[in-house]
């Protein structure tokens, strides 16, 4: 199993959950984030004064699938999330040894 940590542009979002279902991904968490990479930022004029906001919002998405769905949702990420501007964001990708069902204890790929 393989866990996907994607960071992508909030309006994104239901882009990526979309193309995600329709490659059979049957779940994920999402977290609202801030962050900036090679952005740095952006400048904003408040009561007319111009602040460098440091951190953009983000959206950080994590998901665990099957070896074999690893790619087809990297690929789905990748296609939904993209707007071909500078700030697209990341997927981190990280193995995971196990995964348990709170309710049922179900274990490894039937706890997805």
């Amino acid at each position: 199993m393989k866990k996907i940590e994607a960071i992508i542009k909030p309006f994104k979002i239901d882009d990526v959950k979309e193309a995600l279902e329709a490659v059979g991904v049957r779940g994920m968490t999402v977290v609202e984030a801030a962050g900036y990479g090679r952005q740095k930022g952006k400048e904003e004029i408040f009561r007319g004064s111009e602040h460098l906001i440091d951190f953009i919002p983000k959206v950080k998405l994590e998901l665990v699938v099957d070896d074999e769905m690893l790619w087809p949702a990297i690929e789905a990420i990748k296609k939904a999330a993209n707007t071909n501007r500078i700030g697209d964001g990341k997927i981190f990708v990280t193995n995971i040894e196990t995964a348990i069902r709170i309710r049922t204890s179900e274990t490894g790929s039937d706890a997805l």
